[in-house]
């Protein structure tokens, strides 16, 4: 929101404009303390290792540091890992009990065979580390093909940069399913609502098991080993150009082994096809004269 305002502007007021954008004029003027270097270095490491091993936890991610020559305490590394939105994979003790701030949404995908487009999306967020910051990286992939139907960077973890990547994707397509795990943004009712809205069920992980939504997992490790860790994304702006052209060749160029070597946008968009003109080869019930399919080309 802040970056929609134009202090230029001859014909709107700062203070008009932040009245129109919902924002308080206090915060488009505030200036946000600049992160620590060192715990920007430890975040940076602290990143690298927990993709190569996501079952770290604060306690092994301590002693991992010690043994680099960091001797940091336990409390820190809760801090950062905390602030980095990162979770080791293991089951938490109390990990039924409910969560009173949002309504409980059951996992769906036990069991579930994922046999076309569109049939199961899943949403994750992820941290991505900038050489003197950080963002977060919002996706939606669709479980079949792996393609990714849209994507968001935001500096906070603000729901509104998970809505926009909804909406975007909605333009696309509309899935049967939705699953995320159970993060404020993806628990909210202004992205549940939205869900329930267009009669999209809603698949939830459980606390602390990543692997709920692998596909996804797999999709940070590919965007960060590929694309961050090799480039070191200097600002904002250059990630997101840098994030564009690796979605983009991430996409139509990539091929996947499990894919059989086709990239996901073939996988995607082939199925797609086939599946509405199958529904077309139906013949119509109760006197319709037309099929409808969820499915539409960008």
């Amino acid at each position: 929101m802040r970056g929609l305002v134009d202090p230029g502007d001859a014909w709107l007021s700062i203070q008009r404009q932040c009245e129109l954008l919902g924002l308080s004029r206090s915060s488009w003027y505030y200036k946000p303390v600049p992160e620590d270097p060192d715990d920007l270095r430890l975040m940076r490491l602290i990143d690298e290792q927990y993709t190569r091993t996501p079952f770290y936890g604060v306690r092994k991610m301590a002693v991992w540091l010690a043994s680099m020559g960091d001797h940091v305490n336990k409390k820190r590394v809760r801090r950062l890992m905390r602030n980095m939105g990162l979770e080791a994979i293991y089951p938490k003790p109390n990990l039924s009990r409910a969560n009173a701030q949002h309504k409980k949404y059951p996992y769906l995908l036990r069991g579930l065979p994922i046999v076309r487009p569109n049939q199961v999306w899943g949403t994750d967020i992820t941290y991505l580390r900038l050489t003197a910051g950080f963002v977060y990286l919002v996706a939606i992939m669709d479980w079949f093909s792996r393609y990714v139907l849209s994507w968001g960077v935001s500096v906070t973890l603000d729901v509104s940069f998970c809505l926009d990547a909804l909406e975007r994707a909605l333009r696309i397509a509309k899935p049967e399913i939705v699953n995320s795990d159970q993060g404020v943004q993806f628990t909210c009712q202004e992205f549940t609502g939205r869900l329930e809205a267009e009669k999209i069920q809603i698949s939830m992980d459980g606390r602390g098991r990543a692997m709920d939504n692998v596909f996804t997992e797999r999709l940070w490790r590919s965007v960060k080993y590929e694309d961050v860790y090799l480039k070191d994304y200097g600002t904002v702006p250059v990630a997101i150009q840098n994030l564009g052209g690796y979605f983009g060749f991430y996409n139509g160029e990539r091929p996947h082994q499990s894919l059989g070597y086709k990239t996901p946008a073939e996988i995607y968009f082939e199925a797609a096809c086939w599946e509405t003109e199958e529904r077309a080869k139906e013949k119509p019930r109760d006197d319709r004269t037309s099929i409808s399919t969820t499915f539409t080309t960008p």
